[in-house]
C-alpha cells in the first residue's frame, strides 16, 4: 500500500501499474469462474466435470482427501496444465493453451512444501529478487518487500538468512511472496498442515485480511476440515476429481443430520444422572445414549428440526447443570464423510 492510501494494482492491457482506491472492489464480482472442466491422465479422470465460482472477497475453501483433485484443479486454474474439457476464466481473461504473462500475474500462489527459497540469502533479499521478476525497480521491490515482511511479522528478521527461520516464518514468508504483485486472486494450498495452532491461526488472520480489505479472491485447498469453519466463506467438496457440494459452510454442516453431542451433565443434588433419566426430562427432543463408563457423560443427538439448545432447555429448567458439551465428531469432519460415502447422500 502506498502512503496515499491507494493499493497498487497491475493494468494488463498496458503493462504498468494502475492505482485502485482502497476498500474499492476490483472488477466484476466474480474473479474465478470454472465451467465443467475435466482433466485425464492417461485412463485416470483427475476432474470429472468440475465448476465453481470464487467471488472477489471470499476465501472459498477447497476440501478433499488426497487423490480428490485438488491439485489438478490448482494447476489448470494457473495454466500449468490444459483442460481436456471445459473453460476458466480468471478475471474476465480465459485460459487458453498458452496462456500470456498478463494471466499469470493475476496470480499469487502459496504452495505446499515450498522449496523455491534461497536459504543463504535474507527474506528481504529473496523477497526484493522476486520483485524484480516482476519487473520492479530495486527501490519500489525493497519497499514492497519490507511492507510485506512487517505485514506477516517478520520485518524483525528481514536481513536473517532464510536457513534460519522457522518452518512457520518460512511459511509465512510464502504467504508475503504470494502477495508481492497485489494479485485479484490467492491460490493457497494447504498453508497451515504442518504449521502449530498459533501460527496456522496467524496464517489465516492475514488471508482473512487481505481477502476482506482488498477484494482478493482466495481459493484455500486444504485436509484440514476444522479451519474452515469461522473462517472460509463457501465451501467446495471434491472426492475422486467430482464436486460433491458447494455451498456456504453453515449450509454444508446443516446438511448432515443426526450431530450427536457428547454433554456432561449433573444433577440439582449432585449426583451424575444417567441416560435414562436424562431421556424421561428431554422427552421428544432428542434422544440420549450413554457415554461408556463416565459418570454424568450422555450422547445427545436432537431429532431433524431442533437445535442443542431446543434439547437441553428442558434439563436446565428441570434444575440440572450443563458443564461441557462437545460434538461427538467435528462437524465438518461429519459433512465431509456424509458426502463422501459410497451411496451418496
Amino acid at each position: 500500500m502506498r502512503d496515499d492510501g491507494y493499493l497498487m494494482t497491475r493494468d494488463l492491457t498496458a503493462g504498468r501499474t494502475a492505482p485502485l482506491a482502497a476498500g474499492a472492489e476490483r472488477p466484476g464480482d466474480e474473479s474465478v469462474r470454472v465451467n465443467d472442466v475435466w482433466r485425464a491422465f492417461g485412463e485416470r479422470e483427475a476432474l470429472r466435470g468440475v465448476s465453481l465460482v470464487v467471488e472477489a472477497g471470499e476465501i472459498h475453501a477447497l476440501l478433499g482427501p488426497n487423490g480428490a483433485g485438488k491439485t489438478t484443479l490448482m494447476r489448470v486454474l494457473t495454466g500449468m496444465l490444459s483442460p481436456d474439457r471445459g473453460s476458466v476464466e480468471v478475471m474476465g481473461m480465459r485460459a487458453e493453451r498458452l496462456v500470456s504473462r498478463g494471466y499469470r500475474r493475476l496470480f499469487g500462489l502459496v504452495p505446499s512444501g515450498d522449496r523455491t527459497f534461497y536459504l543463504r540469502l535474507s527474506g528481504l533479499e529473496n523477497l526484493r529478487f522476486f520483485g524484480r521478476l516482476h519487473g520492479m525497480s530495486k527501490r519500489d521491490a525493497t519497499e514492497r518487500a519490507m511492507t510485506l515482511l512487517a505485514m506477516v511479522g517478520l520485518d524483525d528478521v528481514a536481513r536473517a538468512p532464510v536457513n534460519t527461520y522457522s518452518h512457520g516464518m518460512q511459511k509465512r514468508l510464502s504467504v508475503a511472496r504470494g502477495m508481492f504483485a497485489d494479485p485479484p486472486v490467492l491460490i493457497i494450498d494447504e498453508p497451515t498442515h504442518d504449521l502449530d495452532p498459533e501460527n496456522a491461526e496467524r496464517v489465516r488472520d492475514l488471508i482473512r485480511a487481505v481477502a476482506h480489505e482488498r477484494a482478493t479472491a482466495v481459493l484455500w485447498a486444504t485436509q484440514r476440515l476444522e479451519e474452515i469453519r469461522g473462517f472460509a466463506d463457501r465451501v467446495t467438496l471434491l472426492h475422486r476429481g467430482e464436486v460433491k457440494v458447494t455451498s456456504s459452510v453453515p449450509s454444508f454442516l446443516a446438511a448432515v443430520p443426526d450431530t450427536s453431542y457428547l454433554v456432561h451433565i449433573r444433577a440439582a443434588d449432585g449426583s451424575a444422572p444417567t441416560a435414562a433419566a436424562c431421556l424421561v426430562v428431554l422427552g421428544p427432543a432428542a434422544t440420549v445414549d450413554e457415554a461408556g463408563d463416565e459418570p454424568g457423560h450422555v450422547v445427545v443427538t436432537p431429532v431433524t428440526g431442533s437445535t442443542l439448545g431446543d434439547a437441553l432447555a428442558p434439563l436446565l429448567a428441570a434444575g440440572y447443570d450443563v458443564l461441557g458439551v462437545r460434538e461427538e465428531r467435528p462437524g465438518v469432519e461429519r459433512a465431509f464423510l456424509w458426502f463422501t460415502r459410497e451411496d451418496g447422500p
